[in-house]
């Protein structure tokens, strides 16, 4: 049987704490590439790397002090108000920066001499707020005389109220947000450094992995753990705290854990969902599993502190985030830093791994007769526990859709599957994959329909994914989740629409491939 994911309700701390947690993924995410590139220059060629380049290394200043921000804040401008409000806000975030450097020269030139100077404050949070307030004020404002403006004067209005938005959002930036951000990663900064100091730092996962579970995760990990990591990244050239969210070893436990001593549909997913957690890094595919017996949590919990413990001792790292999540992005992050670091933190994934492990097999060997009563009884527990996690994740989830249906036939036609269009009114050339943040299990599902393409000799049909925000209504067809298809139809109501329950295997591909077929051969002639 399938188990679809009830809505997600409304309000409550949970899901505001979610919505601010993806909202700041959004910011951070598409930047990781920069993130990786800054990292690498750090890790090989500041004074403490492999290769000290006094010239090389003037890049890793001004990039982490300044590009990154603006980066980050236009972003954020961006998913509020598209390209103007990208500039608005990248330019406030220059007020943060200038504000905070102003104040961090006038405390250390107050103190007396010898007494040590405050360091530098990257202004990643200052952008993360700056970003998106800018645009959404330049938004209201433009509301304010939309309609309003005689004809000719419509560029003039246009450019000079989005530059005195932004010079005034820069002041804003400046005398209010850039006090507040140094006052914050003071006090956060001071935290995590006594958790550090003290060797309690393992205790983080106390929080961190149920948090995980619930996505509560991403604002701890986008809003404190990358702006603290870069920066002590900037000094020390790599730091543990990207390993503490980002360490696969736990969810790669439990599922192994599942895959010897799990029962029925859990135990026959649990390989190919590890593959897909520990290889291609999308760690919600584990979170069902724990939420089937939340004493799991407890393994993970102490799979993820052994882990941070390992990497404490072994004083090993990683140059920047590891994003995805996946073992290989782990790795290349801990290669950067050199000497014995790869070999520590892949020591501490085994350790993190076999604790995990360990614990959760006497979990579920202890409940192992009542789990397989329930299993003959019908009890389709992975698909309650798959929409449990999508209930917590506040949306549907691509990387997810599969696990439900375990045990059923994969090509067994569903009522999504019968709402396959008959044919198409025009030649299909673009064809996107399109979900909430563009990557995971949707970049898969294009990846396999474009070796159906291959395969079939078709040519001239282009497939990527984006995420549904970024559909620009010039997609010929659009292939999404089931419970994403109708923003999707908003985006772009003139395509031709899709919707599969997995977009890993849908039976669905190989009509997707005959209606294409079918649709250009008959523009031909």
């Amino acid at each position: 049987m399938t188990t679809t994911a009830p809505a997600g309700q409304r309000g409550g701390a949970r899901v505001a704490v979610q919505r601010f947690g993806t909202f700041l993924s959004g910011m951070i995410m598409p930047n990781i590439p920069a993130l990786i590139a800054w990292g690498i220059l750090t890790a090989l060629f500041i004074p403490v790397g492999p290769f000290p380049n006094e010239s090389l290394a003037t890049i890793v200043g001004p990039t982490i002090h300044y590009l990154l921000p603006i980066l980050i804040a236009g972003t954020g401008g961006r998913m509020v108000y598209d390209t103007r409000g990208a500039v608005v806000g990248a330019f406030a975030v220059m007020g943060a920066i200038a504000g905070s450097d102003w104040l961090i020269d006038q405390f250390n030139a107050a103190q007396p001499e010898g007494s040590g100077d405050l360091g530098d404050v990257h202004m990643f949070i200052g952008a993360m707020i700056l970003g998106p307030l800018s645009a959404w004020v330049m938004k209201q404002l433009d509301k304010l005389w939309d309609g309003k403006v005689k004809a000719g004067f419509e560029m003039l209005v246009n450019m000079f109220s989005a530059g005195i938005v932004a010079f005034l959002m820069g002041l804003v930036g400046f005398y209010i947000v850039a006090p507040v951000v140094n006052w914050i990663m003071s006090v956060v900064g001071g935290a995590v450094g006594w958790l550090v100091e003290t060797g309690l730092l393992p205790l983080a996962s106390v929080l961190i992995e149920p948090a995980k579970v619930f996505f509560l995760n991403n604002a701890i990990n986008h809003g404190v753990l990358t702006p603290l990591g870069t920066s002590e990244v900037a000094t020390e050239g790599s730091s543990i705290l990207f390993l503490l969210e980002a360490n696969p070893g736990p969810g790669l436990g439990l599922l192994l854990a599942f895959s010897v001593f799990g029962v029925g549909a859990a135990r026959a997913t649990a390989p190919g969902a590890a593959i897909i957690q520990f290889l291609g890094g999308i760690h919600e595919v584990y979170f069902p599993y724990a939420l089937m017996k939340p004493a799991l949590i407890l393994a993970l919990v102490l799979g993820g502190a052994s882990g941070v413990a390992t990497n404490m001792l072994l004083g090993t790292g990683l140059a920047g985030p590891a994003a995805p999540g996946s073992i290989f992005a782990v790795g290349a992050q801990a290669l950067l830093v050199g000497g014995g670091n790869l070999a520590g933190v892949m020591l501490s994934v085994v350790i993190a791994t076999a604790v995990t492990f360990a614990v959760a097999a006497v979990i579920l060997r202890a409940s192992r007769k009542r789990d397989l009563a329930r299993a003959a009884d019908g009890d389709d527990a992975l698909g309650a526990a798959v929409a449990q996690t999508q209930a917590n994740k506040g949306k549907s989830s691509e990387a997810l859709s599969g696990l439900a249906a375990a045990g059923a036939a994969s090509a067994t036609a569903t009522a999504t599957d019968r709402d396959m269009p008959a044919s198409a009114s025009a030649p299909i050339h673009r064809i996107v994959f399109a979900c909430d943040a563009g990557m995971g299990s949707s970049a898969m599902g294009a990846s396999v329909l474009r070796s159906k393409f291959k395969k079939a000799g078709l040519e001239g049909v282009d497939v990527k994914n984006v995420a549904i925000a970024n559909l620009d209504g010039g997609e010929d067809l659009v292939i999404t989740h089931q419970d994403l298809t109708a923003r999707a139809r908003q985006r772009n109501p003139d395509a031709t629409h899709v919707s599969v329950e997995n977009f890993m295997n849908s039976p669905k591909y190989d009509d997707v491939v005959k209606l294409v077929g079918d649709a250009n051969a008959n523009a031909n002639e």
